[in-house]
């Protein structure tokens, strides 16, 4: 199993790898929602399914339910860098920011362990050019730089899809959507101007974010798409 992100990969997000079975046929990754667990080090360690793992103990700051300490939260992503099946980690760029993610992000890269570097917006959009920045500033620090905003119109859609494509033909790797209902067809559009990182849940009651598609429709659109 590898999780590289050289093309397109359509990430199952859950938070019980018991549905792991369910997202095979359409799924390239599954994003186990540490944060949603109730002992997500256990599963991991029990895990025998096929796809990869990209493993996110989100932040209840960037929109996670993690019940503790920001160390004891980054610590715990990284004793899951371990563990048989986890090929990737999702780390807030605030984190790496601030210095606390350091030792974490050593020990990825020690283990080989790709990284993926997030920022999340759920009030709005931030101008084109921040977009960039941040996209830029993330993209230092890891094998995938990921924004997540709120498009308020189409033409905020189209400003993050024009810094999508920007970043992609400078070489960048990147994953971008725009939450909530006038984004959601970024979700499956974002990709062809190179996004690298799709996200839907397996079970479409439970949605970890505004405006996801289920893991059956989003994997059609893409595929007919890309």
């Amino acid at each position: 199993m590898s999780l590289r992100f050289d093309s397109f990969v359509l990430a199952a997000s859950t938070a019980d790898l018991a549905d792991e079975p369910a997202a095979r046929d359409h799924a390239d990754a599954i994003e186990f929602r540490m944060d949603l667990a109730d002992d997500p080090l256990a599963a991991l360690e029990s895990y025998d399914g096929e796809l990869p793992i990209l493993a996110t103990n989100r932040a209840a700051w960037e929109g996670g339910e993690w019940d503790g300490t920001d160390e004891d939260r980054l610590e715990t992503l990284a004793e899951a860098t371990a563990l048989e099946g986890v090929e990737a980690i999702d780390v807030e760029l605030e984190s790496i920011l601030e210095g606390e993610a350091e030792g974490l992000l050593e020990t990825a890269r020690e283990r080989g362990v790709s990284i993926v570097a997030s920022a999340h917006d759920f009030e709005g959009m931030p101008p084109r050019n921040e977009m960039v920045r941040t996209l830029t500033e993330a993209g230092k620090y890891a094998d995938v730089a990921k924004l997540a905003v709120t498009a308020e119109s189409k033409a905020d859609a189209l400003a993050l899809l024009s810094a999508t494509e920007q970043l992609t033909a400078h070489g960048d790797a990147v994953a971008t959507m725009a939450m909530g209902e006038v984004g959601s067809h970024t979700r499956a559009v974002a990709p062809v101007y190179g996004s690298k990182i799709g996200y839907a849940p397996v079970d479409p009651e439970a949605a970890t974010a505004p405006g996801q598609y289920d893991l059956e429709t989003l994997a059609e659109l893409v595929g007919r798409l890309v």
